[in-house]
């Protein structure tokens, strides 16, 4: 029988409802804390007793690596959610294995934040999933304050942050944090992706966004979907007029999801078309523009590009835009992404044949995988012959 004990603790989806410490013993049973690297809670409910027995749990780590505490409130009252995340929190502040967190889907508001402040200033993690948490903005400031100062402490000790991605998004962030984010960025300057999407984040948010970003000259991913950049107000078209300057300062840029921002008001082609169209980001690969009021003379400009400041571009999503679908400009586009094995969205039905692809795609490398367990060999089968053979030897000898 193996001696290896396992290095991962996962009980993810089993809607569990964990009430106290005697419901997670069993659960800890054949687990050596020392060994654990990775911690997977989430799709269960875990009330306060039950939280302190995953602390003395995650105490006893030495080599603990992710930490995925999302979705782990379910129904929970808010006078409960404090205490039990103060329980976990607390424990994992000390890690210093620790490189990913993950809280989203629990349902803080501003009441249930307090506990987690510490853990986001003084833990060195890469990576900080926060999707879905109904924060708002003050518990938005408190969180980008508390990151903040994460970054002046790294350097303090004259060390380089650590923290390289940050996902916040269906948070309503709104306005009102958006300044406290741009600062923390800008703290930390070693952001890779950034990804905060449906936050209620109108011009003068996003004015501010793209201040902090742009110094953070390693981002290769940006997601601000369903966030405003334009009306029809007298400061109009300012928010893309600063990202437009800002894309300069992100040469490292791969991925970027603008859909549903409102790019464009009333026809005009957005500056941050142009700017890309003009090189800006020579190595994007994923360009989403979704739902932008987008006409005929923006696509064209993309289309101009294609073959020259975006020839890195493989993925190009322009649905439920203002251009006519039958447009030329579109045949551009289309021919000079499937020449180089990418693609243009611009129906729904394009997108469906995108996720049937991907769906047989996932299937074959399945399928791989089963074959890549190799037959057992001619040497694997004498060696199991003599195995059997001596077993039988050994069960005829008696001991008289």
């Amino acid at each position: 029988m193996s001696s290896c004990k396992p290095r991962i603790f996962d009980i993810r989806g089993q809607s569990l409802k964990l009430e106290t410490e005697a419901d997670v013993e069993p659960l800890l049973d054949g687990y050596d804390p020392r060994l654990i690297e990775e911690l997977h809670l989430g799709g269960n409910t875990i009330g306060v007793g039950a939280s302190r027995a995953f602390a003395a749990f995650i105490d006893k780590t030495e080599c603990l690596r992710i930490a995925d505490l999302s979705n782990i409130f379910i129904g929970r009252l808010i006078s409960e959610i404090p205490l039990a995340l103060a329980h976990l929190c607390t424990s994992l502040l000390p890690k210093q294995a620790l490189t990913l967190i993950d809280l989203s889907d629990n349902a803080f508001g501003e009441r249930s934040i307090a506990p987690l402040l510490p853990l986001l200033t003084h833990n060195r993690f890469q990576t900080l999933r926060l999707k879905n948490n109904g924060l708002g903005p003050a518990a938005g400031i408190q969180i980008a304050n508390a990151l903040r100062e994460s970054a002046k402490l790294s350097k303090a000790e004259g060390k380089v942050s650590n923290l390289r991605t940050v996902i916040c998004g269906q948070n309503r962030l709104e306005n009102g944090s958006a300044s406290a984010w741009a600062a923390a960025f800008e703290e930390h300057g070693t952001l890779e992706e950034v990804r905060m999407p449906q936050n209620g984040i109108w011009m003068v948010g996003i004015r501010e966004l793209a201040r902090g970003l742009k110094k953070n000259p390693n981002l290769r991913h940006l997601d601000l979907q369903d966030n405003t950049f334009t009306d029809d107000t007298d400061e109009g078209l300012s928010a893309v007029d600063t990202w437009a300057d800002a894309l300069s300062s992100l040469p490292a840029l791969e991925t970027l999801n603008l859909s549903d921002c409102v790019l464009s008001h009333d026809g005009e082609v957005p500056s941050v078309l142009q700017k890309l169209a003009f090189g800006s980001n020579k190595r994007l690969v994923d360009l989403q523009l979704q739902n932008n009021n987008l006409d005929a003379s923006s696509v064209a400009v993309l289309a101009d590009a294609i073959s020259t400041h975006l020839s890195s571009l493989k993925r190009l999503d322009l649905q439920a835009n203002d251009a006519d679908e039958d447009d030329e400009v579109y045949d551009t586009l289309r021919e000079a992404l499937t020449e180089r094995g990418g693609r243009l969205l611009v129906t729904e039905e394009d997108e469906e044949e995108e996720k049937a692809e991907i769906e047989a795609a996932k299937e074959a490398e399945g399928e791989g995988e089963e074959k890549a367990v190799a037959p057992p060999t001619k040497a694997d089968e004498a060696v199991e012959k003599e195995a059997d053979e001596l077993a039988d030897l050994m069960g005829k000898v008696h001991i008289q």
